[in-house]
């Protein structure tokens, strides 16, 4: 019998259609969200208990992933103390506290669906015959915190106080809201709506601005002031008069109610020729070369770790250079913070506003693998810069656009990390329920939208690989949020209480330190009289689980995994280990 001219995977729309997987061993960090992953890119599960997670196909072999927590953490509480989260996301309350969601280890799995795509990818190349791959949630926390850690590690000191402080704001009528606002003009105007004293806006500017650098935002009281003497209709005609955004705090059970059931990324094909790259070097995307025109951390992260893969990634810069590399603190001269997402990138200066320099970006797209943009909704297209225009010279593209809310939610506001985390019910999750809702000042949806960026674009490589086709890929922070918020979200809509109960993560002070204990362990005494030294000596001694919590970046400089870059920069380590 003759075989069919086109093979299955082609008929199917997933990047893993046609391969299955199962689980085995005992369980592992991540396991649920790798599964759901798999199912959701078109594999077929064949059962199997948790696990060490092997993927399976008769064109690619095998290539088993797994996610462990790591060396110094044994669950996800733990792993957010070590890895200095818990420090980053109590910076606002001037205290270490724990995220309510499972944040590394949710990072953990979604780098290790990336790590398997990329090994699959890598056996599909005729590259290098990847078996294995394995992700720490550990690596996945440092990976988090980079920009933080960088900054700890440079030359000069940091761009703003880290003190106590920030968003978000509550009206007269008792609104709870968050505020954005990217350019002095409008936020100054929006605060002179208010009423606000001169003052005290033109100090809170610099905090504000540079909260997503810093995790904190310790503005002057007296605009706080302004807002509670404010019903929540004159906060948003101050919003809408200065070009301001605002965005009340949504709950989990409201976000459930809206919930359109979407995955965090979306694959459309289109006809190709595409040939195959040949294999340059070791790594799963050696050969590959990937166009990144992004900004601050969602786009340049993903194009990150695309490069740690073995990718040759090519920032499109305006002229003059990114004026984030000079955002302090420096190392050598460059943003330390700059090169935690930047390093070992070539750049092109282009202005995109000009007919000559966007044509010459088309042509380096015409040679290039990826294009990958997080530019504001409908701006590819005026450029004359969307998928359409790029594939006509390339067909075989990765067309990847990592957006706030890829087009989900109409009545969204702008598409930030803490507006998506206000609307999404994100800052009520990350909480448990004795404190209030507020969202973290730690960038967590850009991080984790950063992770999903790279693993559709890693996904969409795979499945030109396996059909010829070429493929455009979105991601968004929103999709970002429902994934980190899904347990969460399926509590809220049972009619169950969404959030984690009263305490839950909160490290416990000692006489010179904090100590954070497994989340399943319960507490027989109190350690508030002990050194940390001894209270950790003396719950060991018990049988319970416990370390100590990074309470300054500082700390983790000396750490092993912890080197620095060629400009001096401290850099965490690739989190994926291939064999």
């Amino acid at each position: 019998m003759a075989t069919p001219a086109t093979p299955a995977i082609a008929r199917t729309a997933g990047p893993l259609g046609g391969l299955r997987f199962e689980g085995s061993g005992p369980p592992g960090a991540a396991d649920g969200l790798v599964a759901d992953h798999l199912r959701l890119l078109g594999a077929r599960s064949a059962g199997g208990p948790a696990g060490t997670i092997t993927v399976a196909g008769s064109d690619l072999g095998e290539v088993t992933v797994r996610t462990t927590w790591g060396e110094a953490a044994m669950d996800e509480a733990t792993v957010q103390a070590v890895t200095g989260i818990m420090a980053v996301h109590g910076r606002r309350d001037g205290v270490p506290r724990g995220l309510a969601v499972d944040f590394a280890a949710t990072a953990a799995g979604v780098l290790a669906v990336q790590g398997l795509l990329a090994g699959l990818l890598a056996r599909a190349r005729g590259g290098t015959e990847v078996t294995q791959v394995e992700v720490s949630a550990e690596r996945a926390g440092l990976l988090a915190v980079s920009q933080y850690l960088a900054a700890a590690g440079a030359e000069e000191g940091e761009a703003a106080e880290l003190v106590p402080g920030g968003p978000p704001f509550t009206s007269a009528d008792g609104v709870v809201f968050e505020l954005e606002a990217l350019d002095p003009g409008v936020w100054a105007a929006f605060w002179r709506a208010l009423d606000a004293p001169e003052e005290a806006m033109r100090r809170g500017w610099r905090p504000f601005q540079f909260r997503y650098a810093t995790a904190c935002a310790p503005f002057p009281e007296s605009l706080h002031e302004a807002v509670r003497a404010s019903t929540w209709r004159r906060v948003r005609n101050a919003a809408l008069l200065s070009g301001a955004d605002v965005c009340r705090l949504r709950s989990l059970a409201e976000r459930a109610a809206e919930y359109d059931d979407a995955p965090p990324w979306e694959f459309s094909r289109r006809d190709a020729a595409y040939t195959g790259r040949p294999v340059t070097g070791a790594l799963p995307l050696s050969g590959f070369t990937v166009l990144e025109a992004g900004r601050r951390i969602q786009a340049p992260l993903a194009a990150h770790l695309l490069g740690l893969l073995g990718a040759r990634v090519i920032r499109i810069e305006p002229p003059g250079g990114d004026p984030l590399r000079g955002m302090p603190p420096a190392c050598s001269g460059v943003s330390a913070r700059w090169l935690a997402l930047n390093r070992d990138k070539d750049a092109v200066e282009v202005d995109i506003k000009n007919p000559s320099d966007r044509e010459r970006l088309r042509e380096l797209a015409a040679d290039a693998d990826v294009f990958l943009h997080n530019w504001a909704p409908g701006k590819a297209a005026e450029l004359g810069l969307d998928h359409e225009h790029l594939a006509a010279a390339n067909p075989a593209l990765v067309y990847a656009y990592t957006s706030g809310w890829a087009g989900r939610l109409p009545d969204a506001p702008m598409g930030t990390d803490f507006m998506v985390q206000a609307r999404t019910g994100a800052g009520e999750a990350v909480r448990p329920a004795d404190e209030a809702p507020f969202p973290s000042l730690m960038t967590l949806l850009d991080v984790l939208g950063g992770l999903l960026g790279a693993e559709a674009i890693t996904a969409g490589l795979l499945s030109r690989e396996r059909t010829g086709h070429g493929v455009r890929v979105d991601s968004s922070l929103l999709g970002a949020a429902d994934v980190l918020t899904a347990p969460a979200r399926a509590r809220a809509a049972r009619g169950l209480g969404p959030r984690r109960p009263s305490g839950f993560r909160r490290p416990l002070p000692t006489t010179d330190g904090w100590i954070t204990v497994a989340d399943d362990t319960v507490m027989p005494y109190g350690v508030g009289e002990s050194t940390t030294h001894q209270a950790l000596e003396r719950l060991r001694a018990d049988g319970l689980t416990a370390v100590p919590v990074v309470t300054d970046l500082a700390e983790l400089l000396d750490s092993p995994a912890v080197s620095r870059d060629a400009h001096g920069a401290p850099a965490v380590p690739t989190p994926w280990s291939f064999a």
